[in-house]
């Protein structure tokens, strides 16, 4: 599993959906007709905190779901 693979699966835990594509990549739709610049600000917050804080290096964030 990527690191890109397990920070994806860090965001769903916090309700934040990605989508992760291989090799390393992670992707996020933004949808202009109901997102807010509001949602933006908070996908970008979480997606810091968890990159500073390595949660995303813990072991149940390890395990490869059936659908990401």
């Amino acid at each position: 599993m990527t690191g890109a693979e397990s920070i994806v699966q860090t965001l769903i835990a916090r309700g934040v959906v990605g989508d992760f594509r291989a090799p390393d990549l992670m992707r996020f739709e933004l949808t202009p007709l109901y997102t807010r610049f509001v949602d933006v600000f908070d996908a970008v917050t979480a997606l810091a905190a968890v990159l500073d804080s390595g949660e995303w290096r813990e072991a149940r964030f390890h395990v490869r779901a059936a659908v990401t």
